[in-house]
């Protein structure tokens, strides 16, 4: 898949490339090294992957704050946070929403877990989680996905989703993570 972009984004492991003002997107596959990030939460914190060495982390991109299906996703993430509070994990969410837009609506859904704002769309692209253009003709969203970081540092799970109304594969993401912890 290739972006056209006006910006250079650098990432380090080469899950991006630039040739000719044009980047190539590489799928992330299991077993190799996540692609490092820092973000800022709705609460104006720095986070970064390796806050989070030595844990089991689910992240979870979504297209945009407010839309019926992100609730959904979000919602049911937030009222089964036991499911992996219980196997020793925890749960970002992302998306290219600024920090303010998510501070509301992490705030109005009660979300029990961090939101990042990946304004910058950067992080969206290293892990090749990035419609160059999505509904109404917006450009650089990101798609709906979900990772697993293991403890290492290492994926364990990646699902990108094409479809923006489809949900990610719970099922599967708590086997991968009932066998992690």
């Amino acid at each position: 898949m290739k972006i056209q972009q006006l910006i250079f984004v650098f990432v380090a492991d080469c899950s991006l490339f630039f040739y000719s003002n044009i980047y190539y997107l590489m799928p992330i596959e299991i077993g190799q090294p996540a692609p490092d990030f820092a973000l800022y939460n709705t609460e104006k914190k720095l986070i970064s992957l390796t806050d989070y060495k030595g844990k089991n982390l689910l992240i979870l991109f979504f297209p945009l704050a407010f839309s019926s299906v992100c609730t959904a996703e979000l919602c049911s993430v937030r009222d089964n946070i036991t499911i992996y509070s219980n196997v020793k994990s925890e749960v970002l969410g992302i998306s290219v929403d600024s920090l303010y837009a998510l501070g509301t609506f992490k705030a109005d859904q009660k979300l029990n877990f961090p939101l990042l704002s990946d304004f910058n769309k950067e992080v969206s692209i290293a892990y090749g989680s990035f419609y160059e253009t999505f509904g109404f003709g917006m450009k650089g969203v990101s798609k709906r996905a979900a990772f697993i970081v293991d403890a290492d540092g290492k994926i364990a799970y990646a699902e990108v989703l094409e479809k923006a109304s489809d949900q990610p594969d719970f099922l599967a993401v708590k086997e991968v993570l009932d066998r992690l912890s």
